[in-house]
């Protein structure tokens, strides 16, 4: 049904578009861009109208209505009081091309048909004008809670998330936070009065940074959705990667920094992505990697903002590919053979070959660099033996001598016997270096009995007619499994040295961890476990461990870690190699958990030292601290009693002055004592209850002594009551103004004001003093010391640490800040008693 008024819509009406101007906080330039949008739309020759337009009072902003024709805003009263909202009738009745409607969360006055502004726009765009609109970030219903977090401002007014997702255009206004703070000290966005609670709490820098990346991640998820609209419209079915989670697999070899460097690009390309290098220990294929070079490599990586990894895995393709899936990686990096021309023509198939062919799901990269192809190192392929050349050299074995020989009797008569025995002998070698001494031996049986039989007179028979032919045949038997033994006993040590290479190099990775400081036993235990593939690692009481439970039964290994404690590993059984380098794990962290231990009983003594610099402190501050005002007093009283002396009416009103002053000082000195030693031992009492600020102020001001500074106050009338205990405050707020008073000269101000952010109270004294700089702020709160006092004469350096600990006791807390101009600003913040009203928390949030 059409609203009042309004002529009901063709049914043919297209509906109108929305336009989102989406703030990470007030005062970046919403409504101005808003306008400014209006101003553009209507140079064009459109009909624009101004619906809703909430300046602040800010003279730009303002500036930006000339030329623009306003909508007259609808009156509603409530509660007694008139306010404005947007008239939602007379937009429709106008029927603009173009309505700008400012601040889509609002609540609307009660009275209206629609509770929420947004729900006007929706009838707006309904009736098919187009809207152009503004919100900030903390408004939006799913980030309402998160907002709350960072600022501490819960925010009534929201709007759910979908109203502005269905934006035709969402357009970001940034702003970075320390140009939003300059904007807002300038007088920009909020009154003076104002400008000091807004900066100190809702304005932040770390508050406005947080706010600003949530508004970025919130747009960047929009802009996202958007693609995947498009690609679906468009019929684009291949995958477009935007967010990647990237492993670099390095060997310690020159190549490593151009392969990190590749991987941090390709994870630099989308928002969120993770660089992750992992290098795989082993006793084959990389067993002389560098650990100079893996060190530098981890400096680099970890400087990029990736981390490193090492893991143990007999099979690299497998052991990249485990730890990629493990950490949900959707790309993998490796750097194109460094194998010679030699070494793959022996071994065609590489560690890149088959990562690409297990890869799955997950992208392999294959970065060339100038060392591929150039070879690493002088040795044999193949150092060690897998089941696919265990099969293959017995059948080399059998095979290539029945090959050779083919071969020779189709050439007969083009070489002599010793060429014939040495060919042979070639090929038994070839067959020992494929699959060791046991295929060797085959391969010289049968081209021994081949050789006898198409080649030793007479040919055809397994006899031999002269001795120097079977001696040559007996001496070629002798050199064929000699060289094959050598060959498998040089090729068994290589692997010996190469898996203790690689031990060392999964120990040295460990050892690096502790000197980092990364001595946690569950940062231990995680890199325990993703170093040997394992699904999980503990570490256990003896006496909780079943005893009789098979260590290797469902891949569940067990390692003493300690006398009392048992390392627990569970996903696969481990081969013997590396349970000696498990072994060497499980000593790290028992020497981390006595590490912790240690560092737990030192944490308790910790109170002990300090209660006795305490004692030393109160002690030596005693000797001349509380020997002045009693000193005072005592003079005062003698004088006064001396029958040597007439004392005139004024002299005598003079000492007992100086007598009750001294008294008051020292019962100010004593009782701050012993609130400090109640504090220290946890045995404060408190009468926690409603307690306005207003009330607390003139009873502390009674305790202070004349001076020539001004104390003025502001707004304290104006806040909520604080749930505090009376004389306490009474105590803090005291010694906050005397504080304030010592640092500041004759004729200065000392300022003490009270604003309501969320539901805390906070008390502002505010002094302009010398100041005090940022590395000293902390020093200020540490009992016994006069930190910059002009006055050591008097005070126990008490007064501003007794503050703090009363404050925290009730539940509050107490900060320095620098006062705008010069001084120093004193900030006690407690929580209120009841929910301040909207417009007091609303301070800084316009």
């Amino acid at each position: 049904m059409a609203p009042k008024g309004v002529a009901a819509e063709a049914p043919d009406a297209r509906p109108g578009k929305l336009k989102v101007f989406l703030g990470a906080a007030p005062g970046v330039g919403k409504t101005y861009r808003m306008l400014d949008e209006g101003r553009r739309r209507l140079r064009r020759g459109t009909d624009v109208v101004v619906a809703y337009a909430e300046c602040h009072g800010r003279r730009h902003t303002e500036e930006q209505l000339a030329g623009l024709e306003v909508v007259p805003r609808l009156h509603r009263s409530y509660r007694g009081t008139t306010f404005t909202e947007l008239d939602l009738d007379a937009v429709l009745a106008r029927r603009p091309a173009v309505a700008l409607v400012d601040e889509l969360p609002h609540t609307n006055v009660p009275g209206g048909r629609n509770a929420k502004r947004w729900q006007d726009i929706d009838e707006l765009l309904a009736a098919g004008i187009d809207v152009v609109t503004t919100v900030n970030v903390q408004h939006l219903e799913s980030l309402n809670d998160v907002v709350e977090k960072i600022t501490g401002v819960p925010q009534r007014e929201t709007v759910p998330d979908e109203v502005v997702r269905r934006a035709d255009q969402i357009e970001l206004v940034d702003m970075p936070a320390e140009a939003l703070r300059r904007r807002m000290a300038h007088g920009n966005i909020y009154r003076p009065e104002k400008v000091d609670a807004a900066l100190a709490h809702y304005f932040r820098i770390g508050n406005l940074t947080a706010l600003r990346e949530l508004a970025l991640l919130w747009v960047a998820g929009r802009v996202d959705e958007a693609l995947q609209r498009y690609r679906s419209e468009h019929g684009i079915g291949t995958v477009w990667e935007t967010r990647e989670r990237v492993v670099v697999a390095l060997t310690g070899g020159p190549e490593g920094e151009t392969l990190i460097r590749r991987a941090e690009r390709i994870a630099g390309r989308s928002s969120g992505g993770d660089l992750l290098a992992v290098h795989v220990a082993r006793s084959d294929g990389l067993a002389y990697a560098s650990p100079a070079a893996l060190a530098k490599q981890r400096a680099l990586v970890e400087k990029l903002g990736g981390s490193y990894h090492s893991v143990v895995g007999d099979h690299v393709p497998a052991a990249l590919l485990d730890f990629a899936r493990a950490e949900n990686a959707t790309q993998l990096v490796l750097g194109t053979s460094r194998r010679s021309w030699l070494s793959r023509l022996v071994a065609p198939r590489g560690i890149g070959e088959d990562t690409v062919e297990l890869s799955g799901d997950i992208d392999v990269h294959m970065v060339t660099h100038e060392r591929a192809g150039r070879g690493r190192r002088l040795a044999m392929p193949g150092r060690q033996l897998p089941h696919s050349r265990r099969v293959a050299g017995p059948m080399a074995g059998l095979v290539l001598p029945f090959l050779l020989t083919t071969v020779l009797t189709h050439t007969r008569g083009a070489l002599n016997l010793t060429s014939e025995a040495l060919l042979f002998l070639v090929t038994v070698v070839g067959v020992a270096c494929l699959g060791g001494v046991v295929s060797a031996l085959l391969a010289s049986l049968t081209a021994s009995l081949l050789l006898n039989y198409y080649f030793i007179p007479p040919s055809g028979e397994f006899t031999i007619t002269e001795p120097n032919n079977a001696l040559a045949l007996a001496v070629f038997a002798l050199v064929a499994v000699t060289v094959a033994a050598l060959v498998d006993r040089s090729l068994r040590l290589s692997r010996r040295a190469a898996s203790a290479t690689a031990e060392a190099e999964t120990l040295s990775s460990m050892a690096g961890t502790i000197l980092r400081g990364e001595q946690g036993v569950s940062v231990l235990l995680e890199r325990t476990r993703e170093t040997f593939g394992m699904t999980s690692a503990e570490l256990v009481p003896r006496t909780d461990l079943d005893s009789d439970a098979d260590e290797e039964s469902d891949g569940l290994v067990k390692v003493p870690a300690g006398p009392d404690r048992v390392l627990v590993l569970r996903g696969r059984r481990l081969p013997a190699s590396e349970h000696r380098v498990l072994t060497a794990f499980a000593a790290h962290l028992a020497a981390a958990l006595d590490h912790a231990r240690l560092t737990e009983a030192a944490a308790e003594v910790e109170p002990v030292k300090a209660a006795d610099r305490l004692r030393t402190a109160l002690l030596a501050a005693v000797s001349h601290d509380l020997r002045t005002p009693l000193a005072g007093g005592r003079a005062a009283i003698s004088s006064l009693r001396s029958a040597d002396v007439n004392f005139t009416p004024a002299e005598r009103e003079e000492l007992l002055a100086t007598a009750e002053d001294s008294l008051i000082q020292l019962n100010r000195l004593v009782d701050n004592l012993l609130d400090m030693s109640r504090l220290r031992a946890g045995a404060l009492a408190l009468n926690l209850q409603p307690t306005a600020f207003a009330d607390v102020l003139p009873m502390a001001l009674s305790t202070l002594a004349a001076s020539p500074v001004r104390i003025e106050s502001q707004g304290l009338a104006e806040v909520s009551d604080v749930l505090a205990d009376p004389p306490l405050l009474e105590r803090v707020v005291a010694n906050l103004v005397t504080n304030a008073v010592r640092h500041s000269d004759a004729g200065q101000r000392v300022l003490i004001t009270a604003s309501s952010l969320g539901r805390r109270v906070e008390l502002r004294v505010v002094d302009e003093g010398p100041g005090l700089p940022p590395e000293d702020r902390e020093r200020i709160f540490v009992p016994f010391q006069r930190l910059g006092d002009r006055d050591n004469t008097s005070g126990l350096g008490l007064g501003l640490a007794l503050s703090r600990g009363l404050a925290e006791a009730m539940g509050g807390t107490l900060d320095p800040e620098d006062t705008p101009g010069g001084g120093l600003t004193m900030v006690l913040s407690l929580p209120a008693t009841a929910a301040p009203d909207a417009a007091v928390e609303a301070v800084g949030l316009g």
